[in-house]
């Protein structure tokens, strides 16, 4: 008896030793500025793949996200092309999922609901960081150009004819997680113009780029700033005319909308889905008749430490902190 006691106790030691061990190297793995759950050994600034394969995902069926800037109802037809030519590649039912704010969006994937998802240019950081999102591509232009400008804007006759006039005024937002929509213009507002929200200008927020753009078509704001891309759409498709708004102000150029899958999907159904994208036919699709209207015409190649480099800066320069909830 007292030498089994002995044997379970060695047992248990070593137990202790190699669940201390296991939580040790979970703790300390690299992972920068990711959340802890995940590592990033590889530098890439991603969430690395459980070297597990009991921990990675091999779903029957996979849901797919599109970023929520204007009408879901209206990107479940875009998309429809394209998710079909995905089942086809992946061999795998795929669904969309229509999400009404990139915070649910977000919570989407990183309760393990969401797959695959094109989330926004601001969004991306946090869905990077927080939702272990490994984003590999964006859409482009035949010619491989590719992004988006932010601009503020407002309808002629409201009194604003450049960027100082909105002191004293209100300035539309969309939603705190948005780069063109919040961070890049808080940012550069500051910088150039000195003027901050609240300080300067009411805020508001809008909840999403076609609101805005509406909201000033129609008068409700005054001003607001917005990614130029929903705009060019929404010119197109005659939502808007337009002699409704007119722009002050343009930034620089930002990547656009950036789409991946969830870290911790089977590396060879990862490869799939990259497939998929990849040898998507754009002419004639679904896909095509509506990104046609901002120029877009492929899916272009991309690595988000080199392209959203400018994204991390203005975050930093907003003093944003990607801090899971």
């Amino acid at each position: 008896m007292k030498l089994k006691n002995l044997a379970l106790g060695a047992a248990a030691t070593l137990l202790a030793s190699v669940m201390a061990s296991t939580s040790s190297y979970a703790a300390e793995c690299a992972r920068g500025t990711l959340d802890s759950r995940y590592c990033d050994v590889d530098g890439d600034l991603l969430a690395d793949t459980p070297a597990d394969a009991s921990k990675q995902l091999d779903p029957s069926t996979l849901v797919f996200a599109y970023t929520p800037v204007e009408d879901p109802a209206v990107y479940k037809e875009a998309w429809s092309d394209f998710l079909t030519h995905m089942e086809k590649v992946t061999g795998k039912k795929v669904q969309f999922f229509p999400v009404q704010s990139n915070a649910a969006q977000i919570e989407a994937m990183r309760s393990g609901r969401l797959h695959i998802a094109g989330f926004n240019t601001g969004s991306n950081p946090l869905a990077v960081n927080c939702a272990g999102f490994n984003p590999f591509t964006i859409m482009a232009s035949a010619d491989g150009n590719f992004g988006y400008e932010m601009e503020i804007i407002t309808y002629p006759g409201s009194g604003i004819n450049k960027v100082e006039d909105i002191k004293g005024k209100q300035l539309a937002f969309t939603s705190p997680t948005s780069n063109s929509g919040f961070k890049a213009p808080s940012a550069i507002l500051k910088a150039d113009f000195d003027m901050e929200a609240k300080r300067d200008f009411e805020p508001a927020f809008s909840g999403k780029h076609d609101n805005s753009i509406l909201g000033v078509a129609n008068k409700d704001y005054l001003a607001a700033s917005i990614a130029n891309s929903v705009m060019h759409r929404m010119l197109k498709r005659d939502v808007i005319k337009a002699d409704q708004v007119k722009s002050i102000y343009k930034s620089q150029t930002f990547p656009t909308t950036g789409f991946g899958v969830v870290y911790n999907l089977k590396p060879e159904l990862k490869a799939k889905i990259e497939e998929a994208f990849f040898s998507f036919e754009w002419a004639g699709s679904s896909l095509e008749e509506e990104f046609s209207k901002s120029n877009e015409a492929q899916f272009l190649k991309m690595t988000y430490k080199k392209f959203w480099d400018v994204i991390r800066k203005i975050d930093t320069a907003n003093g944003v902190k990607y801090t899971c909830k």
